[in-house]
């Protein structure tokens, strides 16, 4: 049975296309064009043979082809096969959308037309369109997908190529590649593909050869010797990123710290921050190991001490954007800020 269509995800329209259930009208938009691709994708590889692609399957343009060339296009029968199916990129550029309304109203039960609308979605205002839209097909919207939804993200797509990967590895990854979800799978793609056959797991070892991140200085490892104030450490990694501004840079490294230790301030508000369980709910993490760096770190550091060092941070980033701030370089910044959190 069918989700409703107010609660559309990838899986779920995943789910019904690998099942083989095709819906006769697909409208993919949204900033994330990751899914996008996958869905448009799997549609173009798997609705037809390959023999049938030939003559039932078409690719337009939305900065080509206006909604009524799209809509009698939709409208024509397959040749020697019992659908076809109509790909339209660029539908962001689409602007008199009437003709296509009127067809989403009733469309053709042998056509699967696939619009994909990339960077942005359908105008609010379009309220017919979009009821039109949902009432016989299906409306998605492929969002951004948050920073610390990151680590599950690598962990499943590997675990589905019966890939193994340890939590260390797995944070390594996200924060060198970040939320670019085309670039991280293109990246994790490279990883599978150096693995041998007996050895299918993803050490930071393997992290560092393939990826280019350091298994020891990296913003991990940073963020680590901060949190258990080991002033050795973490002076060693920011004289290393110093010296190698491409293995890390303030730029990359200061949102990393500011989540941190914003997250460590509300820690520090748990009712029942004793408990590694309860603060993990607090924080909405993933699980209760994910919140056992900020039961250290409020060890090591009271909540007027984070305050401060969150305002400190506020303070160094507008620094390095050059506010207020003539002449003094990244490097020192860093080390400036450094000192002002371990001491």
């Amino acid at each position: 049975m069918a989700e409703p269509r107010n609660a559309v995800t990838f899986d779920s329209i995943m789910t019904e296309l690998r099942g083989g259930i095709y819906r006769p009208v697909y409208y993919l938009m949204g900033d994330e064009p990751y899914y996008i691709d996958q869905i448009s994708n799997y549609i173009a590889e798997h609705a037809l043979s390959p023999e049938e692609r030939d003559f039932n399957q078409t690719v337009l343009f939305g900065s080509d082809v206006g909604a009524p060339a799209i809509a009698d296009a939709a409208r024509r029968y397959p040749m020697m096969a019992d659908r076809q199916v109509i790909i339209v990129k660029e539908a962001q550029n689409i602007k008199q959308t009437d003709a296509l309304e009127k067809y989403m109203k009733q469309p053709s039960k042998t056509t699967i037309l696939v619009m994909c609308h990339k960077n942005g979605k359908i105008d609010g205002r379009k309220r017919e369109y979009i009821k039109a839209i949902q009432q016989t097909g299906i409306l998605f919207e492929s969002t951004k997908m948050k920073e610390y939804l990151l680590p599950a993200f690598i962990e499943k797509y590997l675990r589905e190529r019966e890939v193994s990967i340890d939590q260390k590895s797995t944070q390594l990854i996200a924060e060198a590649i970040g939320s670019d979800l085309t670039r991280l799978t293109s990246e994790l793609e490279k990883v599978l593909i150096s693995l041998p056959p007996n050895d299918r797991r993803v050490t930071p070892q393997v992290v560092e050869d393939q990826i280019g991140v350091s298994k020891d200085f990296n913003g991990f490892e940073l963020r680590d010797a901060i949190v258990n104030r080991n002033i050795f450490k973490a002076n060693q990694i920011i004289n290393y990123f110093d010296k190698n501004p491409k293995a890390g840079s303030i730029y990359s490294f200061l949102p990393l710290l500011f989540s941190f230790f914003q997250n460590m301030m509300l820690a520090h508000y748990c009712p029942q921050k004793q408990s590694q369980e309860a603060v993990a709910e607090w924080l909405e993490l993933r699980s209760a190991w994910a919140a056992k760096e900020y039961m250290n770190g409020m060890r090591n550091y009271t909540a007027r001490k984070v305050m401060e060092i969150i305002g400190k941070l506020r303070e160094i980033d507008a620094k390095s954007k050059g506010l207020d701030n003539a002449n003094t370089p990244p490097g020192e910044l860093m080390k400036e800020l450094i000192f002002y959190i371990l001491h």
